[in-house]
């Protein structure tokens, strides 16, 4: 195991290294001055769409503009908010928190782009149904000899999008704060990490085997509500240590360009392990909420792009944040001795009142990886779809519950660089496609604003 674990972390780093940050962060640029800053001001408008104003049941598609985004949104507000920002503050500093933001900043053109094409390129699957992700943008925007670039994709996106991460810090707070606590699982982890991973198996199984239009369904519920709960409660830790919130600021600004203490005071070694974390939290660039809003109800692929570029705002510029601050404002990142989920759940548990903390982190972990579990699994049936038919996708759910249970009683060093590793290999063929294909993004984001705004006009006579 410990073999495989170095074998994991080897291939994680050198697959992180400069040229994939400067195919994420320097296409996230590209995407955003090519444009001409066109998504940051529309934002009205993506408002407006993700509110319905624009929907036509009509439209071909599964879900709409709302169900999609939070679909999207119940994978990426999930466990990297809660631990992957605990994980990337334990191992780079504070400073970490300034280049995610940048990168979500970015992430945001990126993914106005990206999505676009998900709508624009829309191909079909064996059984002739529509569908969207970056293989299908490959084969039908760049080409069929462009296809191995798109298996490329499926392939890594068949192991990336594993629960195991969730499963695993899931498992973790569980067995840390609620069990252990209270004389529980003091003795024999793995068994009790066993069977946690079983029971998360049962539950993860009833949704989604209903495929993705009841995934959307529980989305669309779930999402809201928990986003709502975590922001009230790290707002009141905010309020609790107002005073140290300027300095938090400060310290972030100033640990991310010196890094004295961590990395060996590598700047450049911080800017890729925050380009890493908000990779694994937002997932701009790396094609996943491609294959979600793909699915969108909508024959205006600039609509869905719009709509689309809300996931980084709202995952790492607000929720991220948040963890962040929580971290730093109460000094857990300096004084606790756990990692991920656990360091969360220390600076909860020190600032909320009665105890009730570490419990309110648990709630907010129950629903933000059971809502992760779900909309993941959509991911790899969409790649196993595409590399083997429509008629066999089912059975990747059967393999998608089976790695729950090893990411429960996994090493979070082993599932994390997994992931990594398979995002940076996802990457390429994502980014790779976007770059090439971005002019046609550009030319139907001129016509779509130019019916617009003549719609608008004849409104007005």
């Amino acid at each position: 195991m410990e073999a495989l674990e170095n074998f994991l972390v080897a291939f994680s780093d050198t697959a992180w290294g400069l040229p994939l940050l400067l195919l994420l962060m320097g296409g996230g640029f590209y995407f955003m001055f090519y444009s001409g800053f066109l998504p940051f001001r529309y934002l009205g408008h993506a408002i407006n769409v993700l509110r319905g104003k624009y929907d036509d049941p009509n439209d071909p598609g599964d879900i709409n503009h709302f169900e999609a985004l939070s679909s999207a949104l119940a994978a990426t507000v999930g466990m990297g908010n809660i631990s992957g920002v605990a994980v990337a503050i334990a191992t780079g500093g504070p400073g970490v928190l300034f280049w995610m933001w940048v990168s979500a900043f970015v992430g945001m053109a990126t993914k106005f782009f990206t999505c676009s094409l998900a709508i624009m390129y829309r191909g079909r699957d064996t059984n002739g149904h529509p569908e969207g992700g970056p293989m299908y943008v490959v084969v039908e925007g760049l080409g069929k000899k462009w296809k191995p670039l798109a298996v490329f994709f499926a392939v890594a996106g068949l192991f990336g999008t594993l629960p195991i991460f969730q499963a695993n810090q899931l498992t973790q707070v569980l067995r840390e704060v609620v069990l252990m606590p209270n004389g529980i699982a003091t003795e024999d982890p793995f068994f009790w990490n066993l069977g946690i991973g079983i029971t998360l198996v049962v539950i993860t199984s009833l949704v989604i085997f209903g495929g993705i239009k009841r995934i959307g369904h529980v989305a669309g519920k779930m999402v809201p509500s928990m986003v709502l709960l975590y922001m009230v409660a790290v707002l009141y830790i905010m309020f609790t240590h107002v005073d140290a919130v300027p300095d938090a600021f400060a310290l972030i600004l100033k640990d991310a360009f010196s890094a004295n203490a961590v990395l060996g005071g590598a700047v450049g070694a911080i800017i890729i392990a925050g380009a890493r974390r908000a990779a694994f939290s937002n997932e701009a660039g790396i094609g996943t909420a491609s294959m979600m809003h793909g699915a969108a109800k909508t024959d205006e692929p600039i609509r869905e792009g719009l709509v689309a570029m809300l996931g980084p705002f709202i995952d790492t510029l607000v929720v991220c944040t948040l963890t962040g601050l929580a971290i730093i404002v109460t000094g857990t990142w300096q004084t606790s001795e756990g990692n991920g989920v656990t360091m969360t759940a220390t600076a909860f548990g020190s600032s909320l009142p009665g105890g009730i903390g570490s419990y309110v982190l648990v709630i907010c972990v129950l629903i933000f990886a059971f809502t992760s579990l779900f909309s993941y699994s959509y991911y790899g049936t969409k790649c196993f779809s595409f590399l083997f038919g429509a008629k066999y996708k089912h059975y990747y759910n059967y393999f998608y519950v089976c790695t729950i249970i090893f990411g429960a009683v996994a090493s979070i060093t082993a599932v994390i660089a997994l992931i990594d590793g398979m995002y940076a290999m996802m990457a390429i063929p994502t980014m790779i496609s976007a770059l090439l294909l971005s002019p046609k993004v550009k030319r139907a984001a001129r016509d779509y604003f130019k019916r617009m705004k003549e719609f608008r006009e004849e409104v007005k006579a």
